[in-house]
């Protein structure tokens, strides 16, 4: 059986990791660098970095932050944020970005996908969802969840996978924030219906809703941010109760 991987995810603004709700309200959280090495010191399974103001000066601050990184840690770590060409994502990776996560840019141009896949294999390729459900439809959303579409979350995610995404991190727009749990049902749809795994976002608030994700969602990661940012669920605490509900971990 697989392991369930756990992974912290930070929100990068001008070179730090901050927190908000909705991206607004944002507090700062932290170095990045230093947050990315306790993690890796404290058994997170992966790490993901999110430019969430993805502009030209944004862009070589990540690059920098993402080279320090790649030394400091020595598990995966994903870069997503304003990424829409081949070039970009090549220099994310030769300056140690192990994945890269696209979002709104994939469903601008699907075939970016394919290229990305083709170029640098379908391992290195995350596609992120942000979608809500409205009226029991799930609708893939844009621009960090600002501008909503007709494209259904499903359809979608089936897609992607053709075209030869790696994973799919799919953020639930409707638990993000809530801390009420993640959206199980659909990411348990998700699971029986593709081939690839299924990171889980949005919702995260106790340790019961790790369990629920990895039994009833199906989940085959685990993504949290503020409840890792500040220490309310601690890693190495968070993956013994997952071994102790049989929930196979890396410790």
């Amino acid at each position: 059986m697989l392991t369930k991987r756990i992974i912290p995810c930070l929100d990068i603004k001008n070179g730090r990791t901050v927190k908000g709700v909705n991206f607004v309200d944002l507090r700062d959280a932290g170095d990045p660098v230093e947050l990315a090495k306790q993690y890796a010191d404290y058994g997170a399974d992966e790490l993901v970095f999110l430019d969430i103001s993805a502009t030209l000066e944004a862009r070589a601050t990540t690059l920098e932050m993402v080279l320090h990184v790649a030394e400091q840690v020595n598990i995966p770590f994903t870069v997503g944020g304003g990424i829409s060409s081949v070039e970009h994502v090549d220099t994310l990776l030769k300056n140690g970005a192990d994945k890269v996560s696209i979002n709104s840019s994939a469903v601008k141009r699907p075939e970016l996908v394919n290229e990305l896949a083709e170029k640098f294999g379908s391992q290195c390729v995350v596609v992120a969802i942000d979608a809500k459900e409205v009226d029991g439809n799930w609708k893939v959303h844009l621009a960090g969840g600002t501008i909503p579409t007709e494209i259904d979350l499903f359809e979608w995610a089936k897609e992607v996978e053709e075209r030869g995404a790696g994973e799919i991190l799919f953020t639930s727009m409707n638990h993000d924030g809530t801390k009420n749990g993640f959206a199980n049902k659909a990411l348990a749809q998700l699971s029986d219906m593709l081939n690839i795994p299924i990171i889980a976002s949005g919702g995260a608030g106790n340790v019961q809703h790790f369990i629920d994700t990895f039994t009833i969602g199906k989940s085959d990661a685990a993504l949290a941010a503020s409840v890792f940012h500040f220490n309310e669920i601690p890693i190495p605490e968070l993956k013994k109760v997952l071994k102790e509900h049989h929930i196979e971990v890396r410790l």
